[in-house]
């Protein structure tokens, strides 16, 4: 059995860690390497950093992130945010970062998924998935979550596998930052139906939370943000309870 992985996230805006609640309302968390460091030393089996306004404002991710990042914390990391090419994945790749995650541009060009799996392999391709739910569905958001797509999520999380995508990152934006628990039901749809890892992000709340998504969800790994920078829920506190509820961590 695959063990289940904890994945801290880091949303950086202007060099520090910020959350919000339904992608709004953001507040400062930290600096974004040190916070890093803590997750890695607690005992976090990968980390996240999402530069979250790297596409609306048409910059690239910082590589500097990427450099600071890889000389301070020795567990694998994702960098995501404005990645749209060949190029940008390459100079993070380079930089330290052991995947890459891609939305908006995968979004614009599905295309890009091949292009990537191709030149880096699967293994280092994260594609991330922002949702909500609409009256026609479950529905793919991009630019940060502000700009709504006609595309069905369960669809496009099909095709990108099918293109070559090596993990998914399913953030529910419905339950993103509100605490009330991930979105169970749609994340087991998901990991139901592609043969790649599912990561659930959005909703976590509590240690039941956890359990839940893994048991109900079937979810690979659990992504969550607030409940770490704020100090509501340890690592190691997380880990030890999912033991005690049979549910295999490393």
């Amino acid at each position: 059995m695959l063990t289940k992985r904890i994945i801290p996230c880091l949303d950086v805006k202007d060099g520090k860690t910020v959350k919000g609640v339904n992608f709004l309302n953001l507040r400062d968390a930290g600096d974004p390497v040190e916070l890093g460091a803590l997750y890695s030393a607690q005992g976090a089996d990968e980390l996240v950093f999402l530069d979250i306004t790297a596409t609306l404002d048409k910059r690239k991710t910082v590589v500097e992130l990427v450099k600071r990042v890889a000389s301070q914390i020795n567990i694998p990391f994702t960098i995501g945010g404005g990645i749209s090419s060949i190029e940008d994945v390459s100079a993070c790749l380079n930089a330290g970062a052991d995947k890459v995650s891609v939305n908006s541009a995968a979004v614009k060009d599905p295309s890009l998924i091949d292009r990537l799996s191709r030149e880096f392999g699967n293994q280092c391709i994260v594609v991330a998935i922002d949702t909500r739910y609409t009256p026609e569905g479950h529905r793919v958001h991009t630019h940060g979550g502000s700009k709504p797509t006609s595309i069905d999520t369960i669809e496009w999380a099909k095709e990108i596998v099918n293109r070559g995508a090596g993990e998914i990152l399913l953030t529910s934006m419905d339950h993103d930052g509100t605490k009330a628990g991930f979105a169970n039901d749609l994340t087991s749809a998901i990991s139901d139906l592609v043969n790649v890892p599912v990561i659930a992000s959005g909703g976590a709340g509590n240690m039941q939370h956890f359990v839940d998504v893994f048991e109900k969800g079937k979810a690979d790994a659990a992504l969550a943000a607030s409940i770490f920078h704020f100090r509501e829920i340890g690592i190691p506190e997380l880990k030890q309870y999912l033991k005690e509820h049979s549910i295999v961590v490393r």
